[in-house]
């Protein structure tokens, strides 16, 4: 059986009532620790689209990656994300971000996530939770990220 550790996950939603979609998400984490406060950002690649909604959840899990992205996905499919367009508009989008000592390189699962690195969006609100993974990393200038304070406020 696996130890727990830590391991982060990435949570961002643009449509509808994105704090809704990632407060039911959040309250279906399994072994949740704590949540990052929420930042607005603009979207990255993509068709035109409205701004994101995004957080950082920390566990400490003894769930493998594959079965954190089983988790990842069934939240997504509770959300009713329809997936359309790559990198397009969606009610939930969930990765996973890192897992202490875990390395994956799978056609469908790369932890750590392969471009967490390059996005502010994902490295900001990770940062609050875990500065030892951020202490090194520059922002790209990948587009404001705007703090809006803890994801059950307004």
């Amino acid at each position: 059986m696996i130890e727990p550790r830590r391991a982060f996950l990435g949570l961002g939603s643009n449509l509808g009532d994105r704090r809704n979609y990632l407060r039911h998400a959040v309250d279906a984490i399994p072994d949740l620790v704590r949540i990052s406060d929420a930042y607005e950002t603009d979207p990255v690649g993509g068709p035109e689209q409205g701004a994101f909604l995004n957080i950082v959840a920390e566990l400490n899990t003894a769930l493998s990656a594959r079965e954190l992205l089983e988790v990842c996905r069934t939240l997504e499919t509770e959300a009713e994300r329809v997936r359309i367009e790559r990198w397009g508009p969606r009610t939930l989008d969930v990765d996973v971000l890192w897992i202490d000592d875990e390395t994956v390189a799978e056609p469908d699962l790369v932890v750590p996530h392969p471009r967490m690195f390059d996005r502010a969006f994902v490295m900001v609100p990770l940062a609050e939770l875990a500065p030892d993974l951020a202490e090194d990393w520059t922002d790209p200038d990948t587009g404001e990220v705007r703090r809006l304070g803890p994801l059950s406020t307004d």
